[in-house]
């Protein structure tokens, strides 16, 4: 079993109980066999950016809210490396266009593990099979 990187969707609604029932049991099963479940440093900067713009309501402030998000055993914060965000720019196929989504994809690619997200470029990037997606 591989490990799981949350886009910053996922991670909200991890923290909201909002995953479907598939999404939750990927997890469980992640975290039953002590496989890493990760959270791209980008989706810290998503989750600034958001509350700044007043489009995210949180109960504490930002980086409070992140690091509580990964206090979870098993959840940790994915390597990004510059050779990462490099291959972001150079995604084979038709990827999505959001720089914040190409640095999931390449980060997910660079782990081997599948992303999980609501996100509809990612998952019409995940059709065209250079990518694995797991839909929350």
């Amino acid at each position: 079993m591989s490990p799981i990187l949350l886009d910053t969707c996922a991670l909200i609604w991890i923290a909201e109980g909002r995953l479907t029932a598939a999404a939750n049991d990927a997890l469980a099963e992640r975290f039953a066999a002590s496989v890493a479940v990760y959270v791209s440093p980008v989706t810290a900067w998503e989750v600034g950016l958001l509350s700044s713009l007043g489009r995210l309501a949180l109960r504490m402030d930002p980086v409070r809210w992140f690091e509580a998000a990964l206090e979870r055993p098993g959840t940790q914060v994915a390597p990004l490396s510059p050779t990462t965000l490099v291959a972001a720019s150079f995604l084979p196929g038709a990827p999505p266009r959001d720089p914040a989504d190409r640095i999931l994809i390449a980060t997910a690619r660079h782990l081997a593990c599948p992303v999980m997200t609501r996100d509809r470029a990612i998952l019409a990037y995940a059709e065209e099979r250079h990518v694995a997606a797991i839909t929350c």
